[in-house]
């Protein structure tokens, strides 16, 4: 049998320089494949204090999250889901709405965004509002209905007087009239009995 060649000293080369950059292909290339969004802001900011609940919360990252798989849920002091509906992406932001009666005390937000590179980014914040509010809140009762006010009564038609009624007036007054007919006569007649004079009787 012969004897086999070795690879000369170039070939043997080659094979080293290609090893050598696969190396270094695959430690370059995989924190470009393992880089996650990376969080760097928070408004409420993590651990503060405002004055009251505000009506969003908001997280900022280094690069745009994907909407798929993120989530925000935020829990008022006495445990309750305040947030309200699904998040907005817009550019580099998650913003969630928060609704509600919203009292004071420490509130919890915790979070779950799907990195750019698909990846979950999970995580919590709190912050403290020093004051109650509320947003939105519950629909207003409909308005009891107005009773519509009664129909007014039309007046009674005034009756007219009956012919004897309106004749009463004159019937009543008739004798009087004769009375006072009757005393003037009376009158007269005693004046024309002093104004005549007596008759003086004849010298016997």
């Amino acid at each position: 049998m012969g004897m086999r060649e070795r690879p000369g000293p170039r070939a043997a080369g080659i094979c080293g320089l290609f090893l050598v950059g696969l190396v270094v292909a695959g430690v370059i290339g995989a924190p470009a494949a393992q880089a996650h969004d990376v969080l760097r802001s928070t408004d409420p900011a993590d651990g503060s204090t405002v004055a009251v609940a505000p009506n969003h919360v908001t997280l900022t990252f280094d690069e745009p999250a994907l909407a798929m798989g993120t989530e925000i849920e935020v829990r008022s002091p006495d445990g309750t889901v305040v947030s309200d509906g699904p998040p907005r992406l817009v550019d580099s932001t998650v913003t969630e709405n928060l609704t509600g009666e919203l009292p004071a005390g420490a509130y919890s937000v915790t979070y779950r965004v799907t990195s750019a590179d698909g990846h979950p980014i999970v995580g919590e914040l709190s912050f403290t509002a020093t004051g109650a509010t509320t947003i939105g809140g519950s629909p207003a009762s409909s308005p009891s209905p107005v009773s519509s006010p009664s129909p007014v009564s039309s007046p009674s038609p005034v009756s007219s007087p009956s012919p004897a009624a309106s004749g009463s007036g004159t019937g009543s007054s008739g004798p009087v009239v004769v009375l006072v007919v009757i005393a003037a006569v009376a009158t007269s007649w005693l004046l024309w009995r002093r104004r005549r004079p007596r008759d003086v009787p004849a010298d016997e």
